[in-house]
């Protein structure tokens, strides 16, 4: 029997879920505290570093802390070579995030997966009181929420097989002993990259943008489960949303933000045109460009106008052009001036 705060195991498993309409393979992270028998289950498209240290924070976030140590079997995410009998060369980042959250980890013996039970029993079970009552989701963010409500829902309904009353009841007495739960790890995942003359750095085969700037220079990309940071010279540069596709038989989408490439149309004003970048701008920017396009010296009134989004607040300038155009004064002299 474990002590209150003493342990929580983790485990991870595959499992399918239709999202948007389609079905999809997932990789499952279990965690579980070992006293109280609380249990958490949150889905991720890889099992990866920044989804292992993604699962963790969510776990101890809706535990409420952190118990004195976690329990493992022998994840290539944690152990970078097994040694003899409790050996581990532990990898450097998930010590990191271990020290972050004072908690110290312990792994398994080979094949030993017993060693951690209550898990493994956790990820049979979890797969029977879930997936019975499993709706279709829209996203994966949907999916999760659900996952997360629905466990804590099981706590109330689950009698702890140990104590008396549920495991709700076992977990309201045990997390008054957790470690209080600091900021969350920063979890990234850090990759040298060099920016292509096109102003693109590639990931997972597709391709996103930076600003023009730094064109053909290192940059470093942070990525995270949902996002994509990049970083030069110690600042961040940009972020995109991060896009997964499990399915190599696609080619890659290409990320733009038409922003980047605002420095390029300064100094070429005539690859607004046909700029791929430019399709992804605002409505009410692609109507303002089909009157700008129709005249001489549109370009360069055009390029001026996006240009402001550099100095002032996009949603100011979007509205400036939408009063410009609903007044049928779409120009560059009424946008600025909206008196004029």
């Amino acid at each position: 029997m474990f002590q209150p705060g003493e342990a929580f195991q983790f485990d991870w498993s595959e499992d399918w879920a239709t999202i948007g309409g389609e079905r999809v393979k997932l990789q499952v992270a279990h965690s579980k505290l070992s006293h109280s028998r609380a249990f958490i289950v949150r889905a991720y498209p890889l099992q990866t570093h920044e989804m292992l240290f993604d699962a963790h924070w969510h776990a101890f976030r809706v535990f409420g802390g952190i118990p004195g140590r976690g329990i493992y079997d022998n994840m290539k995410t944690a152990v970078d070579r097994v040694g003899r009998g409790k050996q581990r060369d532990v990898n450097a980042r998930f010590q990191s995030m271990a020290s972050h959250y004072v908690f110290e980890p312990e792994f398994c013996n080979p094949a030993a997966g017993w060693e951690k039970g209550q898990v493994e029993k956790n990820v049979r079970d979890a797969r029977n009181r879930l997936r019975q009552v499993m709706p279709v989701f829209k996203d994966l963010g949907e999916l999760n929420q659900w996952l997360e409500d629905r466990c804590i829902a099981l706590w109330s309904e689950t009698a702890h097989r140990e104590l008396s009353g549920s495991i709700a009841d076992a977990w309201e007495a045990e997390r008054s002993v957790l470690m209080v739960l600091p900021p969350a790890f920063d979890g990234f995942v850090e990759h040298s990259k060099r920016v292509s003359p096109t102003c693109l750095i590639t990931f997972e085969r597709n391709p996103y943008s930076v600003p023009a700037s730094f064109a053909n220079r290192p940059v470093s990309l942070r990525f995270y489960p949902e996002r994509l940071v990049i970083v030069a010279e110690g600042q961040t540069v940009c972020s995109h949303e991060r896009i997964i596709d499990r399915s190599h038989s696609k080619p890659g989408k290409v990320i733009y933000d038409w922003r980047h490439y605002l420095a390029v149309i300064q100094r070429k004003p005539g690859a607004l045109r046909n700029g791929a970048p430019f399709t992804e701008m605002p409505n009410t920017f692609r109507q303002l460009q089909d009157h700008m396009l129709r005249k001489d010296g549109g370009d360069r009134e055009m390029v001026d106008i996006l240009s402001l989004v550099l100095h002032h607040n996009e949603d100011a300038v979007l509205r400036a052009v939408k009063l410009a155009l609903e007044a049928g004064v779409p120009t560059k002299t009424h946008i600025l001036n909206p008196a004029a």
